[in-house]
């Protein structure tokens, strides 16, 4: 029987592929070897004011995230939970002023040994979902700078925008069930919150290493940007990520969801 599974594109780039596919800008020039791009220019309006309602934003965005799990296979594909030891194990030998993580390590530990981190259900994910990489020009969502995508976990673009857009539990339950299509299963919640800390975490690692090579770098923040840009800005915001998870992980939630995960042996998506 012949195969259906739509084939890789190894010849195209990431980008490549989601320009193809009309969820990137069009790709007029690339020469990867070389850094260079050229790609077709969007006059942005921000996001959060582009719909009428917070429930049109989050259909938006489910949908959107939905459009970047159908592309084709993406050539690249990396080990997710590896990526995140590299990470906390980095975390662990930060300098005082940027330790803030102490109290969160025995939750991930936790995490990490029951998340289905080997699931072979993968997708084309662009892992840097963050307000700023997806676009609106009054018409359509674009998403843009593909550097960070590789086949990976769906849960991963799903958890990382919520960061940014997904606050109350009502908003998540509309935000996932625009992205499945119907509404979301214990499973499939579950999922969701374990990787959503996940990503808190790894985004506020990321965010007290930029801060301390920002310091030690004495790199001068620009006054018109906004303090995120400065030492102390990325500092604040990963506390802001820290406490966010901290107080999920100690909700009755964080436990029910880690039992449910360890008792599937595969994943029903």
């Amino acid at each position: 029987m012949a195969s259906t599974a739509t084939p890789v594109l190894p010849s195209l780039s990431c980008l490549e592929i989601a320009a193809k596919a009309g969820v990137a800008p069009p790709v007029f020039y690339l020469d990867i070897p070389e850094g260079l791009l050229i790609t077709g220019f969007v006059i942005q309006q921000p996001l959060r004011e582009a719909f009428a309602s917070q429930e049109g934003l989050l259909n938006e965005l489910g949908r959107t995230i939905r459009s970047i799990h159908e592309l084709p296979p993406f050539p690249k594909e990396q080990n997710l939970l590896h990526i995140v030891e590299e990470l906390v194990e980095g975390a662990r030998h930060l300098p005082p002023e940027t330790d803030i993580f102490e109290d969160s390590f025995d939750y991930y530990d936790r995490i990490r040994t029951h998340y289905p981190w080997q699931d072979p259900d993968r997708v084309s994910g662009h892992n840097d979902l963050n307000p700023n990489n997806i676009i609106w020009d009054g018409q359509k969502t674009w998403v843009v700078d593909w550097d960070a995508a590789f086949r990976n976990d769906r849960y991963v673009d799903l958890a990382t925008a919520a960061i940014f857009f997904v606050h109350t539990d009502t908003q998540e339950d509309l935000f996932l069930t625009a992205y499945f299509g119907n509404p979301p299963d214990a499973y499939r919640q579950s999922r969701f919150f374990i990787m959503r800390q996940v990503c808190r975490l790894v985004y506020a690692i990321l965010m007290c290493k930029l801060a301390h090579h920002s310091k030690n770098a004495g790199d001068t923040p620009d006054p018109g940007k906004s303090s995120v840009f400065s030492p102390e800005g990325q500092l604040l915001f990963a506390k802001a990520l820290i406490n966010a998870a901290l107080n999920d992980m100690r909700s009755t939630r964080f436990p029910e969801s880690i039992e449910r995960l360890a008792g599937i042996s595969e994943s029903p998506y």
